[in-house]
């Protein structure tokens, strides 16, 4: 029990500590993803519409206000932009070009995530490997051996019964 507290408050201690990082990535998604793009639709419509639309006769007939420029231009613009984004990661190779660079990039692409791929996984896989090997050359377990098949064995336990691995206190080793 007092383990299981003990990790709780390493836990909750390093939240604290990261919560400004995390909170930053926060900001910069919401005003990036969300923010930054209304305003970047508003701002196209305006300029468009009183810099070029306005002061040109021709499109007067064709958007007598703002607000029917803003309505026609969005039932025109959404369809073709849906499907030039849809042409961009489908049909291109720019977007397989993207993907590719990030995948390349992400650094556990190449080794293992902390956690159940780290404190499990690879363990067990490694451990299974060991003894195929042994049951292959007929040896015998050490005790060791068998405390290692133990722990693994209460982790993915507790893993599959929706539990999850304590925290490390640190990832230096990443």
């Amino acid at each position: 029990m007092g383990d299981t507290l003990e990790n709780l408050q390493r836990v909750y201690s390093d939240m604290r500590k990261k919560l400004p990082f995390r909170s930053w990535v926060y900001f910069r998604t919401g005003y990036t993803q969300y923010f930054a793009f209304i305003l970047a639709v508003a701002n196209m419509f305006t300029i468009t519409y009183y810099l070029v639309i306005e002061s040109n006769t021709f499109f007067e007939p064709l958007f007598s206000s703002f607000s029917s420029y803003v309505i026609i231009s969005s039932i025109i613009g959404i369809p073709l932009l849906t499907l030039v984004g849809f042409a961009h990661i489908r049909k291109s190779h720019a977007y397989a070009s993207e993907a590719e660079i990030a995948h390349e990039s992400h650094p556990y692409n190449y080794k293992l995530t902390p956690g159940i791929q780290k404190e499990c996984m690879a363990p067990l896989l490694l451990e299974l490997l060991k003894l195929g090997t042994k049951s292959i050359s007929v040896q015998k377990l050490t005790e060791d051996e068998s405390k290692k098949l133990e722990k693994l064995e209460q982790n993915l336990d507790l893993i599959a019964k929706g539990g999850s691995l304590p925290i490390p206190k640190r990832f230096d080793d990443l």
